[in-house]
């Protein structure tokens, strides 16, 4: 494989040693499933000298790695042999195209440079921001500067990394012409708003989108913001999960709906077979409560603050089984750092047309039942 890479290697050191390279792409992934999307290589000057620096963009966050030009050939040689099929080199003479077949034949295609310019070759690459706007003045995120306030900085990251996961996962599947969004839970509205904004006004989305909240202050009061800020499609109404009523739910929020909230949430987008459902679970008593006074054999348990911990994750595993068992792949991730708050779990489930073996999910929901002695996980009584 290393031969038949050789033109890309030959055209990237010379680009580099003349000062024509712009970057390098990597895309169409070999295995489907694969976490890896994606591999942006560029150019950075670290304590004076260049390098080649990887951006490993995955599903649910990114990875950067920065390596000599040997180095990185070394990594091309083994991402284009295990990850991906096609590479693109651009640099300011021509672009070089390299397509990789099933049985690993590597062809070349050469045509006009696509670029004219080369980024910034800082290391400290300012990131982008993906929220802004005046709802988040409005909120109390910014000052009509539209500088962060110091005590709002963790939830203006929150924000931004909230945008950063919805932004990889609407790739993954498909959507109507107008998007309908539920949020169910929304609180305060900083991450409805937030998603109202950057897919409408950022992205150029159709959308409408409901925040359901229990208080009618808050509803009352993201109205009015909503209002204020023209987002004409963008509505909160003041009840109960439970009650909500509309099968056209395109795309399910429930972040931090406490304890068994988050299932009905999960109940509601299931049945209206929502594309996503994007949970941040929370307050998992549920399970704990059906154990409590129950003798657990792991010594694990025998402390309670690993208990408390250990029953949330067997709740929020059933939750991402039972999903499975309705045609969703599914993940569970950190969703921010736990610096700033230990419920940071993040689940999404993406609507899939693979068949799905039943059978072999219900025997791993009734082992994890039977281990924790569980009689019944509140989701699978909705259903």
């Amino acid at each position: 494989m290393k031969e038949a890479l050789q033109k890309l290697f030959i055209e990237l050191k010379e680009s580099c040693t003349n000062d024509n390279f712009v970057k390098l792409t990597l895309s169409k992934v070999a295995k489907k499933g694969d976490k890896l999307a994606n591999v942006y290589v560029r150019k950075v000057i670290i304590k004076e000298e260049p390098c080649l620096q990887f951006l490993y963009r995955y599903l649910t966050n990114d990875q950067v790695k920065n390596y000599s030009l040997e180095e990185s050939i070394e990594q091309l040689e083994l991402l284009l042999t295990e990850n991906f099929k096609a590479a693109t080199l651009f640099t300011l003479t021509n672009d070089l195209i390299v397509l990789i077949s099933k049985k690993k034949k590597v062809s070349y295609k050469s045509t006009k440079p696509s670029l004219t310019s080369k980024p910034s070759e800082s290391h400290d690459k300012s990131k982008e921001r993906l929220a802004s706007g005046k709802y988040l003045e409005l909120l109390g995120v910014t000052d009509k500067e539209g500088k962060v306030i110091p005590k709002m900085a963790d939830k203006y990251r929150q924000i931004n990394k909230y945008l950063e996961i919805i932004e990889v996962q609407l790739k993954s599947v498909k959507l109507p012409k107008t998007v309908h969004i539920v949020d169910m839970g929304s609180g305060k509205g900083y991450l409805t708003f937030a998603l109202y904004d950057y897919l409408v006004n950022k992205r150029k989305h159709k959308v409408t989108l409901t925040g359901i909240e229990l208080r009618d202050s808050l509803v009352k009061y993201c109205n009015d913001v909503a209002e204020k800020c023209s987002f004409n499609d963008l509505k909160f109404v003041a009840q109960p999960i439970q009650e909500y009523d509309n099968d056209k739910i395109d795309i399910l929020i429930a972040l931090h709906a406490c304890d068994t909230a988050t299932d009905d949430a999960i109940f509601k987008g299931l049945s209206a077979k929502s594309e996503l459902i994007i949970c941040a679970p929370c307050c998992h008593k549920q399970v704990r409560q059906q154990v409590k006074g129950k003798e657990q054999e792991s010594p694990l348990l025998k402390y309670g603050i690993f208990k408390e911990r250990h029953f949330e994750m067997v709740t929020d595993t059933i939750r991402a089984l039972i999903m499975e068992k309705h045609n969703y792949n599914t993940k569970v991730f950190e969703f921010i750092s736990n610096e700033h708050t230990r419920k940071n779990v993040m689940l999404i489930g993406s609507k899939s047309n693979k068949r799905t073996d039943v059978d072999s999910l219900n025997k791993k929901i009734d082992e994890l039942k039977n281990a924790y002695q569980i009689d019944e996980h509140y989701l699978e009584s909705l259903l």
